[in-house]
């Protein structure tokens, strides 16, 4: 019979209870106190960190605009590709996972173009986030976006994501590129403007927190705060698009004709203000692929075998295509520097224009001799013709009169001590005689633009000065800082840094300078205007003396226009030329000289021709298809131009040249009424002429002619013919002939 539990034992059990009750109780409380109070922001923190998704939202960077907003620069949508190799992990099968993981290496590999491997190793990764490729274009994106959607059955939206971020386009390809610079995957500035005004060029990233699941994709109707991004001010260039092309034509072509060793710079200044309307090196790079090297550069990797030296060579390659020889790389000016020394001697009142100084090609200063290049002296001359004829012991002596101590004190007061602070990076500082390092032998030398190094910037500033009314200027490329909504926010300072030389002297320099131009540095001489010229030719000592190469050569040319109440300088500088010639006012005046060719009307500069230079002048060909013949031969002759006719018909049919197209004055338009084939005829060997020769015997052969360089001066014979002698042509072809001064000589040597 079993027994029945009495009240006490009842107590005692109740009693017991409420104790085990009351222990868990007090356990619970203080667990749940300890991880609600006194942990509570701790696992608070945790919870958020695993069930929230903090993400940055990249700010497009400002663009970059030329001086009549043309878009030079900007950043547009593009996206990120990224895995959640944790999502992958929870799947329930491991035959699951691995076939998924395979899916994703295989499909992504083949639209980005990348490892199987590589990508394969990212989905084994511990981690809810990891970046495949960054900044794929549109269609890439929609590749990726169509490879989720057909394979829904394996919820890939779960696994393989797209973020959405901005890369930086270019739309120009090279043009301005050593301006422009270009940016890192971080879009970081790296080079030109992008680096120099990275900070200004940078926005303010935004971001969003999104709640996510264990596999790190959104979970919909839950918590998410977004900020936006905020997009980085723009930049208003005082770069001319127009004038900036221009420069790039022509400096390129006369890298490739003379084969310069060691590349090109042309820069176009206001003289006035400092503002860059054009800067650029050749050859170049195109900053939407700046790891992508030239053709040239590459035959000279491929050609090394070592992995360790081609790897040091690509670095050098790519650093060198990257360089702006115009504000990063120094050089000794030569003969160009030959207007320091002269605005210092007249600012000083040691010469004037009656000066007189003698050549007898031989000087000795102080144990150290000098020749001038012309092996007969010039004898007695003033100054106009010292700085025309590019006479060294001229200008030794003008030297000389300076002194040490004015020499130094002119050389840093036109800035030649101290960086132009032009607003791009990698500036260089000039290497220069000091004064207290400077006797008369550095005194010679220097006078004529040796033994000592500045930077293209340097030099044309210098000029500007000369003949600004002897203002020192600050070189600047950007106008204007404009705010996401346009606004100017800031703007260049375009005041002087001071004045080193006179108005009168700067009048008198521009008065030298138009002299030069027309009796020494003719290749600079623009048909319709008034240019003051400068011409130089150094040999490069250093790399000489290094390497035990002989004739080693920087040519280049200085130009102001119009000389009367100049505007804008242009500097043209060929390194290292190997082609044959290497004077700077055989092969740079040329350059300056088409350069200001287009610029100066564009800039509305009206040309005032002369009538040998109205003789020459190129003529636009009318267009006459469809015309009864009556009324096109009335056009073809009120052009200026001549005509033939071939066929019976009374409508013209077709012509050559095609209209639009330009030839000297005088020139023949073939006019066909009828379809028949064209009618050819053999071009003949116009070089060794003069233009009136050349003129001559191309109209006689059948082909039209196109000159280009210096034809007016009385003289000068063509070097170059367009189509080579004995080709045979339809009738009317064009035919450009090439014209220069081939006597230039500028050379500065000891």
């Amino acid at each position: 019979m079993a027994l029945k539990p009495d009240k006490t034992m009842i107590n005692r059990s109740v009693i017991v209870m409420v104790a085990v009750i009351l222990a868990l109780s007090i356990v619970s409380g203080a667990s749940l106190f300890n991880i609600m109070v006194l942990k509570g922001e701790e696992y608070q923190g945790k919870a958020s960190e695993q069930q929230l998704y903090d993400s940055l939202i990249s700010a497009p960077r400002g663009d970059i605009y030329d001086c009549n907003m043309n878009q030079l620069a900007t950043s547009a949508t593009a996206w990120t590709v990224y895995i959640t190799p944790n999502g992958i992990k929870k799947l329930k099968s491991s035959d699951e996972a691995e076939k998924v993981k395979k899916l994703i290496a295989e499909n992504l590999s083949q639209i980005l173009d990348m490892d199987y491997d590589k990508i394969y190793g990212y989905t084994e990764q511990n981690s809810y986030y990891v970046i495949v490729k960054k900044k794929i274009e549109k269609s890439t994106a929609d590749e990726i976006r169509a490879f989720i959607s057909e394979n829904e059955d394996y919820s890939l939206n779960q696994y393989v994501g797209l973020d959405e971020t901005t890369k930086r386009y270019y739309p120009n390809d090279s043009l301005a590129s050593v301006v422009l610079g270009f940016v890192g995957d971080d879009d970081q500035g790296l080079a030109g403007i992008e680096s120099y005004y990275d900070n200004t060029l940078t926005g303010i990233a935004g971001r969003v927190v999104a709640a996510k699941n264990a596999a790190g994709t959104d979970m919909p109707f839950t918590y998410e705060k977004v900020e936006e991004a905020t997009k980085g001010n723009s930049l208003v260039l005082t770069i001319d698009s127009y004038i900036q092309y221009t420069c790039e034509k022509y400096l390129d072509i006369a890298v490739e004709e003379n084969k310069a060793e060691e590349r090109g710079v042309a820069v176009v200044m206001n003289v006035n203000t400092g503002e860059i309307l054009g800067m650029a090196v050749k050859g170049d790079y195109n900053p939407n692929s700046p790891f992508t090297l030239s053709a040239a550069d590459t035959a000279k990797l491929e050609a090394v075998t070592d992995e360790e030296e081609k790897s040091t060579l690509r670095t050098e390659l790519l650093n060198r295509q990257w360089r702006n020889k115009a504000v990063s790389d120094t050089y000794e000016p030569g003969s160009v520097f030959k207007i320091f020394t002269a605005a210092v001697a007249l600012e000083e009142n040691l010469v004037n224009e009656s000066s007189t100084f003698n050549c007898s090609y031989v000087m000795n200063v102080s144990g150290q001799v000098y020749h001038c290049h012309k092996v007969q002296g010039h004898g007695v001359q003033n100054l106009s013709q010292a700085i025309s004829n590019s006479c060294n012991p001229a200008f030794i002596t003008i030297g000389q009169l300076i002194g040490i101590s004015t020499f130094s004190k002119y050389f840093k007061a036109f800035g030649l001590t101290e960086k132009t602070g032009i607003d791009l990076p990698g500036e260089a500082t000039s290497n220069y005689h000091k004064q207290e390092d400077m006797g008369p032998t550095e005194l010679s030398s220097s006078s004529f633009g040796q033994t000592f190094n500045v930077t293209p910037m340097q030099v044309i500033n210098v000029a500007a000065a000369a003949v600004n009314g002897g203002h020192l200027v600050q070189p600047h490329l950007v106008n204007k800082v404009l705010d996401e909504d346009n606004k100017v926010v800031e703007t260049a300072n375009t005041s002087n840094k001071r004045q080193v030389i006179s108005e009168s002297t700067s009048a008198t320099m521009r008065k030298l300078l138009q002299f030069v131009s027309e009796n020494g540095a003719k290749n600079a001489l623009v048909a319709g205007y008034n240019i003051g010229a400068k011409t130089g030719t150094s040999q490069k000592m250093t790399k000489i003396l290094s390497t035990g190469k002989k004739d080693i050569y920087i040519g280049s040319c200085v130009t102001m226009a119009p000389i009367e109440n100049p505007e804008i300088a242009v500097l043209v500088l060929i390194d290292e030329p190997t082609a044959g010639q290497f004077y700077g006012g055989t092969i740079s005046a040329p350059v300056c000289s088409k350069i200001m060719a287009d610029v100066l009307p564009y800039l509305g500069y009206e040309p005032q021709y002369t009538d040998d230079e109205l003789k020459q002048l190129a003529i636009s060909v009318p267009d006459t298809v469809g015309d009864e013949l009556s009324a096109a031969k009335g056009k073809i002759t009120n052009a200026g131009l001549t005509y033939r006719v071939v066929g019976s018909g009374e409508t013209v049919v077709r012509q050559l040249p095609e209209s639009g197209n330009s030839v000297s004055s005088g020139g023949m338009v073939i006019i066909y009424t009828s379809e028949t084939s064209d009618q050819n005829v053999t071009v003949p060997n116009l070089t060794g002429m003069t233009a009136t020769e050349a003129n001559t015997a191309a109209a006689a052969a059948g082909v039209n002619i196109e000159f280009s360089g210096n034809t007016t001066t009385s003289g000068l014979k063509s070097y170059k013919q367009s189509v080579d002698a004995g080709s045979s042509v339809p009738a009317g072809t064009i035919v450009t002939v090439y014209f220069r001064d081939e006597s230039a000589v500028d050379m500065a040597t000891e």
